[in-house]
């Protein structure tokens, strides 16, 4: 049977739906061996349950987290890996940026508020890693604001378009959030001796309109060891494949490649655990490859 490797993976300790324990028995039904928990932000899933609860079916699990940071054109995600699960810095900073996510929901809900949108704010408040993505759900999914939402949208609009035409910069409730940069996050993951790794390129091409020359400088920047580069983005849901292109990007300027699925949700649009029926397919080679780069510190 074909190793199947997934390093990019959201659970409900962020905005994924599943739990870490659910995570690990849709691994095992989809025949994925070596996963990555890559939550928003935070290690909390990294438990003894999970890792015995892994061991136990032998799935092998790879340290990860994936941290929020702002430049000054568009967010940039960094993805770690195989990092000290223990280092203290990086604990702490994970801690202040959570606290600073829950203050950004009370400051992006007046102005929601203000807006005429009502929002359920002591349910949001119970989410330890709250998003953009939990706001946005908890306003659609709630009849309170059809009215609203038909008026603003002609229809009721999914997360990301709610999000990309209400609250994102420039936006009628945009909220600048604390953050770090993408240095700064390189450099906690180094200090803890993980690998750094930029996530999706393929997004901030279609979704933050950047060139491949701003790219690398990013990459440069952060003296990161590779690039997410096999990964399936949607947009507008519409699958856009560049793996091919960001391999031979990784290839040219000596980086490292991953793949991750990114998945939070099974939904018959995004790709799930494992990329399962996705035509991106890696080599027995490829994958060992991937494995050795990540765990060779």
């Amino acid at each position: 049977m074909k190793k199947l490797i997934d390093l990019h993976i959201h659970t409900n300790l962020s905005d994924g739906i599943l739990s870490p324990i659910q995570v690990i028995d849709e691994a095992i039904k989809n025949g994925v061996s070596i996963i990555g928990i890559s939550d928003h932000d935070t290690i909390d899933a990294y438990t003894d349950d999970l890792y015995n609860y892994a061991k136990a079916n032998n799935i092998k699990v790879i340290n990860s987290v994936e941290i929020s940071t702002k430049t000054d054109k568009c967010g940039i995600h960094i993805l770690g890996y195989n990092f000290d699960i223990n280092n203290k810095e990086l604990k702490q900073k994970l801690d202040i940026l959570k606290n600073v996510r829950h203050k950004y929901l009370y400051d992006v809900a007046n102005k929601l508020n203000a807006l005429g949108y009502v929002l359920n704010l002591d349910k949001l408040s119970q989410i330890k890693i709250v998003t953009k993505a939990h706001i946005a759900l908890d306003i659609i999914n709630n009849p309170q604001n059809k009215e609203i939402l038909l008026k603003e949208f002609n229809c009721i609009p999914t997360k990301g378009d709610f999000i990309e035409k209400i609250m994102n910069e420039g936006c009628k409730a945009y909220v600048k959030k604390e953050t770090i940069t993408p240095k700064e996050a390189s450099t906690l993951i180094k200090n803890a001796n993980g690998k750094v790794i930029l996530a999706h390129p393929v997004a901030y091409k279609y979704e933050d309109n950047l060139n491949d020359e701003e790219i690398l400088k990013i990459i440069k920047e952060i003296d990161a060891d590779g690039i997410e580069s096999n990964y399936i983005l949607i947009k507008n849901n519409n699958k856009i494949d560049e793996s091919d292109k960001w391999n031979k990007f990784a290839l040219d300027n000596n980086l490292i490649t991953t793949i991750g699925s990114d998945f939070h949700i099974k939904d018959n649009i995004h790709p799930n655990i494992g990329l399962i029926n996705e035509n991106l397919n890696l080599s027995e080679d490829s994958i060992e490859k991937i494995i050795k780069n990540i765990i060779n510190n």
